[in-house]
């Protein structure tokens, strides 16, 4: 798997291609050139991550919010990767780390007016890292509480870590993307049928 084209810093992202935002978290690791590449350097690294992601918007997070954020982010990510993980091969599910991280980050419901009428909202502080990420976790959690597991899987290229959830209609995507991963399996198959 490659990453995208560098943003205007010059860092690299994996694409947000998985189809849930918990899956691209764990998308942020990626192998490149058969290496695990971090695409989480920096707490700025992570908070472009949110941004791009769509979780806030630019400006919406004080530098003061950003101390520690890439120990916690990471941490966070190893939580659902493990989580993930074990879902996904049939085996025992701890969820103790997930809800100590969520328990973390108290958020509440609140009524906003608007125009149209009354609109339900979610606020949640955003003082500590756990806070920033908890919609985040809270995703994750979604995810290992109530979606099809035999939808979410790794890329079928041996050399790919990514994971995706499968949106397809017929359910038979193999691949992270079919432009890079897809499109090698193709070339390779393609060479191998030549020489033989």
């Amino acid at each position: 798997m490659t990453s995208d084209a560098p943003d205007q810093q010059g860092t690299s992202w994996p694409p947000v291609a998985a189809d849930h935002p918990a899956l691209d978290l764990l998308n942020t690791i990626a192998q490149i050139d058969g290496n695990p590449v971090d695409s989480w350097i920096s707490d700025e690294d992570v908070v472009r991550w949110l941004i791009r992601a769509g979780w806030y918007e630019a400006g919406a997070i004080a530098p003061a919010q950003m101390r520690g954020l890439l120990r916690v982010a990471r941490a966070l990510r190893e939580i659902v990767r493990t989580l993930v993980s074990a879902r996904k091969n049939g085996g025992k599910v701890d969820p103790e780390p997930l809800n100590d991280f969520l328990a973390k980050a108290p958020s509440h419901s609140e009524l906003v007016c608007e125009e149209a009428g009354l609109r339900l909202a979610r606020r949640r502080a955003i003082k500590t890292p756990e806070q920033l990420l908890a919609p985040v976790a809270e995703s994750a959690a979604e995810l290992l509480a109530g979606d099809d597991f035999t939808l979410i899987r790794k890329c079928e290229d041996r050399t790919c870590t990514m994971w995706f959830y499968d949106r397809t209609k017929s359910h038979r995507r193999r691949w992270c993307s079919m432009a890079l991963c897809g499109n090698r399996h193709k070339v390779a198959a393609f060479r191998q049928r030549r020489q033989g």
